[in-house]
Parts: structure tokens; C-alpha cells; sequence
């Protein structure tokens, strides 16, 4: 089951605005969730005690949204709450492949400024801060959606590995390019990462490919290609983005930007514990020199290196846990809405 929120509020108590703001909020909510009636299981309203002329869902319904069952609840009085205001609560079928958007319209925008406008979290750091953690974990959080940046990057590794072509080499990797068919698929909530046609989300996250990653989106005619399918999405949609210069370059307007790193032996141990909980036998000390060599890679490339962008807020995670991390997180973003 999936909840679809909404709220409007109305200029005066009276049966003719209740009845326009009421379709005005449902016409919004199916047009942009692309919405059909027999994926809907319920409507509830609530509406503010200075609201008694008419009843929302009344106005539903003869509007023309009757085709499942109606509820309104009075909602509690409390000082300082917003006036005038009607929510909804809309039930429905988990809908495939499509990104739920909550609709908050006039008056009622200023309840949800997170969800009521397009806006973007940029999330860059080291491999092995957590970066990719926190981003699922937020993105989760405020019903938006998260782009794992790196996947892209990791399927054009995957792609030079199986071509036999050098990803320190720009020549090859470039006339690679025009035959790299990556596609970002929405499954469950989940990213699927498709490289010519096939699921590589898995084979993507093997060490070669990452190191293979890494030395291949240095070249600025990968990170073009990349940069310009990411910042697409993101116009038309709220979103997390994690990375290495989504900050600093992909994203240079996001709302919210955050720089996490942490020690790197405190990262190593992370990917480590990783590796072996999927079977795979690592030695801590190699992947911990990968790690400070794929750091150092990061930031000296001369293409938009690894840096954290001057209005970034810095979040060490070296000692804290994914909670403590989110709850930083958010508390910035609460205090900028």
C-alpha cells in the first residue's frame, strides 16, 4: 500500500472555494502520479475546526472522485497550526516504476517545503564514508528518489573491463562511448544499473570494476556523458546524489550539500567487512593501500577532482553510526526549510 499526501488551503469558509481548492488538489495529485481510479483503495481528509460551511469530502465526490470509499476526520485544534487548511491522505496500490509526488498547493506549501518543490541532496566523499548508505537511508526518509551516481560510472568500468580497453586509456575509452548503452531502471523502490541490455548491478560492485571506475571517470568525455544524463533527472525530480563532485560540479544549485568522510583505515574496515560478508577474500592491508591510492586519484585528477564544495557542510563519520549521520543531516535541512 502506498500513501500519496496532499494539503490546500482555501482563502474563506464557503462551499464554492472548499469545492474548487478540493478538485483542484485531486486533479493535481492523479495528473502527476499518472493515476488510474482502480489503483485507488481510499481518500481521507481531515479539515481545520474554522472549516464548517462544507465538508471536503463531499466536494470529492461530486467532483467526480467517487469511485472509492471517502473519509473526514476534524482535526485537533492547536495554536499556531495553519487556517483554512484541508489535508488528504490518498491510499493506493504500490505503483511500479513511478516516483510518488506529494502535492501541497497555496497556502499549504509552507507545511512541506522538503516535498512540496523540486529540490536536490548532494552527498560527496572518499569510498567507504558511508556516503552511499546515508544516501539511501535519506532518500528513503523523504519519499525521493536516490541516483546512485556511481553506477553509471562503475557500468563504464564494467564496459572498458569486458572490451579489453585500457581506462587509463582517454583514446580507446572514447571511441568506446558512442556503443555504451547504460540505462537507470526504477524496480520496488530500487535502482537497477543496465549496461547493454543487462542487469550488471550486481557485477558492478566487484573491486575491479570499482578501481576500473575510478581510473575511467577521470576522463572528461566520460564524466560529460554522465554529468548531463544526471543533472536531466534531477531537474525533473527531487532527489539524492551521491559521489565524488556532485557539489562542486554536477549539481553546483543543490539545496543541500554535505561532504562525508572519515579516517581511512576506518574505511577500509568498512569495505572489508563488506567484501567478506559476500564471500570474497580480501587482505586488509591491500585494500586499505587501494583505498588511500584511490583517494589520492580522486582528488589530484584535473577534471573535477574529488572536493568538497565551499558551502558543503563537512560530516566526519569516522565515529558514528548511520542514525547519528542521518540525524546531522537532517537537523541542517530542517533548519534551512
Amino acid at each position: 500500500m502506498t500513501i500519496i499526501r496532499g494539503a490546500t488551503t482555501i482563502d474563506k469558509d464557503c462551499k464554492e472555494e472548499i469545492s474548487a481548492s478540493v478538485k483542484a488538489l485531486l486533479d493535481e495529485i492523479f495528473a502527476i502520479n499518472a493515476l488510474k481510479k482502480e489503483e485507488i483503495n481510499g481518500f481521507l481528509f481531515s479539515l481545520t475546526t474554522d472549516i464548517h460551511s462544507y465538508h471536503p469530502a463531499k466536494a470529492a465526490r461530486e467532483c467526480g472522485y467517487d469511485f472509492a470509499p471517502l473519509f473526514a476526520a476534524i482535526e485537533p485544534e492547536i495554536d499556531g497550526s495553519l487556517k483554512l487548511c484541508i489535508r488528504l491522505m490518498l491510499f493506493t496500490e504500490l505503483i511500479q516504476n513511478r516516483q510518488v509526488k506529494h502535492v501541497y498547493q497555496k497556502g499549504a506549501k509552507a507545511l512541506r517545503k522538503d516535498i512540496s518543490e523540486i529540490y536536490n541532496i548532494a552527498l560527496d566523499g572518499p569510498a567507504g564514508s558511508g556516503k552511499s548508505t546515508v544516501a539511501k537511508a535519506l532518500a528513503r526518509d523523504y519519499n525521493i528518489l536516490y541516483l546512485d551516481t556511481g553506477a553509471m560510472y562503475r557500468a563504464c568500468g564494467l564496459k572498458a573491463l569486458r572490451l579489453g580497453v585500457d581506462p587509463k586509456d582517454g583514446v580507446a575509452v572514447e571511441k568506446m562511448l558512442p556503443n555504451l548503452d547504460v540505462k537507470v531502471e526504477y524496480r520496488d523502490g530500487t535502482q537497477h544499473t543496465i549496461l547493454d541490455g543487462e542487469d550488471v548491478s550486481t557485477a558492478i560492485r566487484e573491486n575491479a570494476v570499482s578501481m576500473a571506475a575510478s581510473t575511467i571517470s577521470a576522463h572528461p568525455c566520460v564524466r560529460m556523458k554522465m554529468v548531463e544524463m544526471q543533472r536531466e533527472i534531477a531537474k525533473s525530480m527531487s532527489c539524492v546524489l551521491d559521489g565524488r563532485d556532485i557539489g562542486s560540479t554536477v549539481l553546483p544549485d543543490a539545496k543541500y550539500k554535505f561532504f562525508i568522510t572519515a579516517d581511512s583505515k576506518v574505511r577500509a574496515t568498512r569495505r572489508y567487512k563488506e567484501l567478506v560478508e559476500r564471500g570474497e577474500r580480501v587482505d586488509f592491508d591491500a585494500l586499505h593501500a587501494e583505498i588511500v591510492a584511490r583517494d589520492k586519484q580522486d582528488s589530484e585528477r584535473a577534471f573535477s577532482p574529488l572536493v568538497q564544495a565551499k558551502d558543503a557542510v563537512l560530516i566526519d563519520t569516522s565515529d558514528m553510526d548511520v542514525e547519528g549521520v542521518l540525524a546531522a543531516i537532517k537537523r541542517v535541512i530542517q533548519s534551512k526549510i
